[in-house]
């Protein structure tokens, strides 16, 4: 499959395709990061003395970090350049890859995963999606890129459990990170070629209130759901105040705009109303297949008493489906609209959680879990490239760097969000656990419900990404 054919002038088809197996490894061990953990629940609560929730919280707040930066990281290509980013992350994340494979509790393993792993993410995903939305110029081969990095996505996070555990039950929970870093080690090495179409711009001004602003306020936000199984006030405060605080991040925004100052991001982003419900349908594919893997993973291990590797291979059936279905991406796009093969996907999503829901209960065989989470892999694989296609060539390229950390956050969002609400569900009934597993995965089913109709809502004459010749600028718009 030809991606080059609308590259950057000056960039020869070689470079181009070798400066995309680092940028797709990158996503790869990020989204890996995202779901390897869950497999090793049982193994790290043993071994540094705390409890399911203990690692539910370093997981959410691995996810939540990137989330909450996502948005000034992508701010700050455009100050500091692309490259330069992509390769400070890749080092803060090695850094904190190393000190959780060596952390002696739970403190330092929060340190090192979710504050160091989730900065150093926040840092190098940007510039991933920027410098492939300028290194491919038209629909077609931008499409085809996206697909390869969001593949790799999907499958980091689907075969997460599978290595994680396997590492785990080989050698040590802590060796997983040591692989990590790693896989760092070679994205650095091959990153060395990668070339930034746009030279950095240190005199442009960056938003630091808007900054503190935005994250303060979904760090806030996800902290009230996972306050929801210990205090209901707490968290009815901690949702109302994160609200509060997003929306003063939007007037913000908005003022600065009025006074022509530079603001963290433009309000002309959340105008576009394809943009919009398609980074609905982003946070949702996220949550849900992230929800998944957290409640399955926990209900195996805890409920089961499967070990981390039975855990992993289960999870077995999720990856071959996103495989199955990223394989076959080139193929759909040719014959189907994107909007088509997002609502396509969750229809597919949901059966997946229907299908998990009725063969699981009352069988104890844990390979009854295989056709659903199957479902759910081949449902999210189907979309995940259409929807990432639709948000980023709704805009032109001297907002790529804007879209693309919204685009990120909303994702990781998404992630943290699922994680919380139907891990929060599942450790808070844990004394009935066939009963709060049933309840988290009908509430994922829900969501995924929604991000069906968001996909609904997108315009029906959105174009396949194979036929269309449009600029980034001349997609639809309000």
């Amino acid at each position: 499959m030809d991606m080059t054919s609308g590259a950057t002038v000056g960039v020869s088809a070689s470079s181009l395709r070798k400066m995309l197996v680092p940028l797709a490894l990158a996503q790869f061990i990020c989204s890996f990061a995202g779901s390897n953990m869950n497999v090793m629940i049982n193994d790290i609560s043993q071994d540094l003395h705390t409890d399911v929730q203990g690692v539910q919280v370093c997981i959410t707040l691995f996810l939540l970090v990137m989330a909450a930066l996502m948005i000034p990281c992508g701010k700050l290509t455009d100050r500091y350049g692309r490259k330069r980013l992509f390769q400070l992350g890749l080092l803060i994340y090695g850094v904190g890859a190393i000190i959780s494979a060596a952390s002696p509790g739970l403190g330092v393993l929060i340190l090192g995963n979710s504050i160091l792993e989730g900065v150093g993410t926040a840092l190098l995903i940007p510039p991933v999606y920027i410098l492939t939305t300028m290194l491919f110029t038209d629909i077609k081969s931008r499409a085809r890129a996206f697909g390869l990095i969001s593949g790799m996505g999907g499958v980091g996070a689907a075969t997460g459990p599978l290595i994680g555990g396997l590492i785990t039950t080989s050698i040590s929970w802590r060796a997983a990170f040591v692989f990590q870093a790693l896989i760092i080690v070679i994205i650095l090495v091959l990153g060395r070629g990668l070339v930034d179409p746009v030279p950095a711009d240190p005199g442009r001004p960056f938003d630091t209130v808007g900054a503190v602003l935005s994250a303060t306020g979904l760090v806030v936000l996800v902290g009230g759901i996972l306050a929801a199984d210990k205090n209901a006030v707490l968290m009815a405060v901690l949702l109302v105040v994160g609200v509060l605080i997003l929306a003063g991040f939007y007037l913000w925004i908005r003022g600065r705009e009025r006074a022509g100052k530079e603001a963290l991001l433009s309000t002309g982003l959340f105008r576009n109303r394809t943009s919009n419900r398609a980074l609905v349908t982003q946070n949702v594919q996220w949550a849900v297949l992230l929800g998944t893997s957290f409640v399955v993973s926990v209900y195996l291990q805890t409920v089961r008493h499967y070990n981390a590797i039975q855990t992993g291979v289960i999870f077995t059936a999720a990856t071959v489906g996103i495989l199955l279905s990223s394989l076959a991406a080139g193929r759909l796009v040719r014959r189907f609209q994107q909007r088509t093969l997002i609502m396509a996907g969750f229809v597919i999503t949901i059966i997946g959680i229907i299908v998990l829901l009725v063969q699981v209960k009352g069988h104890p065989g844990a390979w009854y879990f295989a056709p659903g989470l199957f479902l759910i892999g081949l449902g999210v694989g189907v979309m995940l490239t259409p929807s990432v296609n639709v948000v980023q060539s709704a805009f032109p390229e001297k907002l790529q760097g804007e879209i693309s950390g919204l685009s990120r956050s909303v994702s990781n969002l998404g992630s943290s969000i699922g994680t919380a609400i139907a891990g929060t569900i599942l450790v808070a009934g844990l004394a009935d656990a066939n009963r709060s597993y049933g309840i988290a995965m009908i509430v994922l089913a829900f969501i995924a419900l929604l991000g069906l109709v968001a996909a609904v809502l997108l315009p029906k004459d959105q174009p396949s990404p194979e036929t269309d010749t449009l600029s980034p600028s001349a997609e639809q718009r309000t």
